[in-house]
């Protein structure tokens, strides 16, 4: 006997609806998860009396990767350097952000990201070019935000950055 078409078409969609039902109680094997090393973070204070009387570290490194909080144009006594001086603060910041990276066996070849953070953004364009001598092989990602004010009401520009450290080190 011939059977209709839509009659294998029939048995054809049960065949599939069972061995997708079937398939959906089976356990998929899982993947391990990656082993991480879980490094105990390394903190650095970059003006001790001022990070503890304000609250903060300056710098903490996890693993290979340093991330340094934002810097503004200040001396080791928390007083502002530069006043009303755009680029004296810039040059300051990228100083500070110096010693944190030397602290850590890093350069600025070694920042993956820079985020700026500024009172003027047609100071900080203007004195953009500066960058050019501190990162002179590449430079990293990252971003200028325009902000009212900053942590000091002298300061026009804070800088932070994520550096990532090479395997040698």
């Amino acid at each position: 006997m011939i059977r209709p078409i839509h009659a294998y078409g029939k048995a054809l969609s049960a065949i599939i609806i069972a061995t997708a039902l079937y398939s959906c109680n089976q356990e998929m094997p899982r993947k391990e998860a990656p082993k991480t090393e879980t490094a105990k973070p390394e903190y650095f204070l970059l003006r001790p009396e001022l990070e503890k009387m304000y609250g903060y570290t300056q710098a903490v490194r996890m693993g290979n990767i340093v991330k340094v909080g934002g810097v503004i144009s200040i001396d080791d006594k928390g007083n502002p350097v530069g006043k009303g001086d755009y680029g004296q603060q810039m040059a300051n910041c990228y100083a500070s952000l110096e010693k944190v990276l030397k602290h850590y066996g890093c350069t600025f070849d070694d920042v993956v990201l820079e985020n700026i953070y500024t009172t003027s953004m047609a100071a900080l364009q203007k004195n953009a070019a500066y960058r050019q001598k501190i990162y002179t092989h590449h430079f990293p990602t990252g971003s200028w935000i325009g902000v009212k004010e900053l942590g000091l009401p002298d300061a026009m520009i804070e800088i932070e950055i994520e550096a990532l450290i090479s395997k040698e080190q």
